[in-house]
């Protein structure tokens, strides 16, 4: 049962970028149309990780989102330390997009822990 949970919860960091990218495929496909299909190759990786695990893939996909995961929260730190007055909407957003930054650095650093213990 618990090897079970256990490869259902090293499981959930490859879910959550599947979720990511059906969801910015969506958003995208509303207003763009097929321009918006080249978004879905970005989670084939992670489906391949979860039916048929390879732990070079899984080292080199938490490695690279660490590194753009760290980007981009530099990015937002550096947009957020600025002193201009933006609307409550826009502040709002980039609240959200913080969020979901932190959780990507969060997920990749996951997979990097599944892959240096072998649980994949």
């Amino acid at each position: 049962m618990t090897t079970l949970i256990n490869r259902y919860t090293n499981s959930i960091p490859y879910l959550y970028f599947i979720a990511i990218s059906a969801y910015w495929f969506t958003a995208i496909n509303r207003t763009d149309g097929i321009t918006a299909y080249p978004i879905l190759l970005f989670a084939v990786p992670f489906l391949w990780q979860i039916i048929k695990p390879n732990k070079n893939l899984n080292f080199t996909l938490g490695i690279t989102f660490v590194c753009i995961s760290s980007y981009l929260i530099l990015a937002f730190l550096s947009d957020m330390l600025k002193i201009i007055s933006i609307s409550y909407p826009l502040k709002q957003l980039s609240f959200y997009g913080g969020l979901f930054l932190f959780a990507n650095l969060i997920m990749a650093l996951w997979i990097i822990r599944n892959s240096l213990k072998g649980h994949i």
